[in-house]
C-alpha cells in the first residue's frame, strides 16, 4: 500500500465521518476510495478523498442532500459557488415561508382569524387539459411537480399543441408527511390532442373559485398548506361550499419569479 494512503478508519477520524456515512458515500459513488484491495475489499483513501469528504461534511452539515452535494463538488469550481449560493437561497425562501406559515398557525391557536391572505373570488371558464396523476407524500411532491410538466410538455410538442393557460396542480386527497395524496397535474390546451399513456385529458367544467395570490416565497409546503387553510375558512365565513378539490395555479414566471414577485394562486372553486 502506497504511503498516502490510509484505511477508512484513519479517514473517519480525520473527517469526523462515521463508518456507515462513508461507506454510504462510498457505495453512491460520491466518495469512491483510492484503492481497493481485490483480496479483502478493504478500501484505502488517499489527500484528494481526505479533502472530499472534509467538504462533504461541511456541505451536510448546511443541510444539502448527498444528490446536490454529488453534482456541486464534480463541477468547476465557480459553477459549484454559483450551486451553493443557489441552495441556500433556496434554503431561505423555504424558511420565509415556514416563519409566515408558523405566524399562521400562531394566530389560529390564539382564536384569531388571521388576515395574512387577501381572498378574492373569480369565474373559470371550461377547459380542456391534459393531466397526470400520482399519489404522492409531503417529501415525494415537489419531485412530481417538477417532472409531471416535463412530461406534459413533451406531449404538447410532439402533437404541435399550445398551453391555452398556466399549469395548475388539483390535490384530489390531503398531502402530508404520514400519508400520500392523490395528485394531478394539469395542463390546459384549446388544440386537439389525445391521450398517450400516463398523459390523460378531460375537461375541467368551469367553476367559480376563491384564491389567494402568492408571491414566490410562498411557494413552500408549509406556506401553501396554511393558504389553503386560509381560502377555505373565507369560504366558511361566507357561507359558501367547496364543488371541487383544492389547486394550485403556477404562473409562467414560477421558476424565475423574485420572492416577492406573485407566481402562484391557491383557489379552491365553490358554490353559493
Amino acid at each position: 500500500m502506497p504511503e498516502d494512503l490510509i484505511t477508512i478508519g484513519e479517514l473517519a477520524s480525520r473527517t469526523r465521518l462515521s463508518l456507515k456515512a462513508l461507506r454510504l458515500y462510498g457505495n453512491r459513488g460520491l466518495l469512491p476510495p483510492a484503492e481497493v484491495d481485490p483480496r479483502t475489499g478493504f478500501r484505502r483513501y488517499g489527500p484528494a478523498q481526505v479533502e472530499r469528504a472534509r467538504r462533504i461534511m461541511l456541505l451536510r452539515a448546511a443541510g444539502m442532500p448527498l444528490t446536490q452535494i454529488a453534482a456541486l463538488l464534480d463541477a468547476p469550481s465557480e459553477e459549484a459557488l454559483h450551486l451553493l449560493t443557489a441552495y441556500w437561497r433556496d434554503q431561505e425562501s423555504t424558511h420565509a415561508a415556514r416563519r409566515q406559515a408558523v405566524g399562521y398557525a400562531r394566530e389560529i391557536l390564539n382564536g384569531r382569524n388571521p388576515a395574512i391572505y387577501e381572498i378574492a373570488e373569480r369565474h373559470v371558464p371550461e377547459q380542456q387539459v391534459l393531466f397526470i396523476q400520482r399519489h404522492v407524500n409531503a417529501a415525494a411532491l415537489p419531485g412530481f411537480l417538477a417532472s409531471a410538466p416535463d412530461q406534459l410538455f413533451a406531449h404538447l410538442r410532439t402533437t404541435g399543441a399550445c398551453l391555452s393557460g398556466p399549469l395548475f396542480a388539483i390535490f384530489h386527497s390531503l398531502v402530508s408527511e404520514e400519508s400520500d395524496g392523490l395528485v394531478e397535474v394539469c395542463a390546459p390546451t384549446l388544440n386537439t390532442v389525445s391521450p398517450a399513456g400516463p398523459i390523460g385529458l378531460r375537461i375541467e367544467a368551469a367553476h367559480r373559485e376563491a384564491f389567494a395570490a402568492l408571491p414566490k416565497q410562498a411557494g413552500g409546503f408549509a406556506s401553501m398548506a396554511a393558504a389553503h387553510d386560509a381560502v377555505h375558512a373565507w369560504l366558511v365565513e361566507h357561507g359558501h361550499r367547496r364543488s371541487a378539490s383544492n389547486r394550485e395555479i403556477y404562473y409562467p414566471n414560477w421558476a424565475t419569479a423574485g420572492p416577492d414577485e406573485h407566481a402562484a394562486d391557491v383557489a379552491i372553486p365553490f358554490v353559493t
